[in-house]
């Protein structure tokens, strides 16, 4: 890997790193737990293209039939962008994999039963 390819990745992780903290603050409405968490969030890449950064963000949510599923993609479009050296994002809703409770963070888990919720 060349001296540029590592800086690249070195940048891209630091990117990851902060989208995912700022992503840590969006919740599902319904459900007291953070949507990294939740493990609705299956991948975030970066390219450069002309010298702007863009983020793509791979999603999914509990049920195909959320309510909030549109206010839901809006927000994470949006603390996406909000990440300073990102210039772009798209968010993608995809439903395969289907989620399942096992995608969930210990975190999640825990937090889950000591709230008493279910799904």
């Amino acid at each position: 890997m060349s001296q540029i390819e590592k800086e690249k990745n070195d940048s891209f992780e630091t990117l990851r790193e902060e989208t995912i903290k700022r992503l840590k603050n969006v919740f599902d409405p319904e459900i007291p737990v953070n949507i990294y968490d939740l493990g609705l969030i299956y991948s975030i890449d970066f390219s450069v293209i002309d010298n702007y950064t863009h983020a793509k963000v791979k999603m999914t949510l509990t049920s195909p039939s959320c309510p909030v599923a549109e206010s839901l993609l809006e927000q994470v479009r949006y603390v996406t962008l909000s990440v300073d050296q990102i210039d772009e994002a798209v968010v993608d809703l995809v439903f395969d994999p289907p989620w399942d409770t096992n995608m969930m963070s210990e975190d999640a888990n825990d937090v889950m039963a000591a709230s008493g919720a279910a799904i």
